[in-house]
């Protein structure tokens, strides 16, 4: 891509670039099963030899990226989860979806009832106003009616049940979207059934393949 030349229009794509390490052996399994089993018929997706990117409607983006990380989580296997979403990016590309037309989660029974505990961190980026921490300040206070919230450096330490986070992630994108960003932007890291969380004392409740 030629960015110098690139053109900064106002956009309203969604996007999410992902990773997902397990840290087994069965890694290649449990990642093919992950991109196998979990419908990505509603966004657009391109894997290559570092992420995954999956762009299209924001719902979809969030089911996607939400089913895909406990598809893998619910092995049992630690598992790390790496993600940027991304809406409103100048210049980014219409994607040719018929997502328009279908606006329920197309993931939801996939995931229903996994209880899953994770810890993860997060941080917000909206562009394009001079008010900017007033909004962060003000999402991270949302995000305590789901999770347990903490401080971290360079982020927000949020920990509780999985489909929990991510309902309050995908609720504190929009809020920020809705506030005026005109690009918003959030980095997560999710860690599932990690080892440190068993010598914790927490207990973890997974649902086999």
């Amino acid at each position: 891509m030629d960015y110098q030349n690139q053109t900064c229009t106002e956009s309203d794509v969604a996007g999410a670039s992902f990773s997902i390490h397990p840290m087994s052996n069965r890694f290649i399994e449990i990642i093919k099963s992950a991109l196998t089993d979990v419908d990505t018929s509603k966004v657009n997706l391109i894997t290559d030899d570092v992420t995954t990117t999956v762009k299209g409607n924001l719902v979809h983006i969030f089911d996607v990226t939400k089913a895909m990380f406990l598809h893998a989580a619910k092995t049992g296997e630690h598992v790390a989860f790496q993600a940027t979403y991304s809406f409103g990016c100048p210049g980014d590309s219409k994607v040719e979806n018929d997502m328009e037309d279908y606006e329920d989660p197309i993931n939801a029974e996939l995931v229903k009832g996994i209880e899953q505990y994770v810890a993860a961190k997060f941080s917000l980026y909206p562009f394009g106003g001079d008010n900017y921490m007033d909004i962060i300040h003000k999402q991270i206070e949302a995000m305590r009616k789901y999770v347990t919230v903490s401080a971290a450096n360079y982020s927000t330490r949020l920990d509780g049940d999985a489909l929990t986070i991510f309902e309050g992630l995908e609720q504190v994108f929009k809020a920020t979207i809705d506030s005026g960003s005109n690009h918003t932007v959030m980095t997560v890291s999710i860690s599932a059934n990690s080892p440190s969380h068993m010598k914790k004392g927490i207990i973890e409740k997974t649902i086999d393949l």
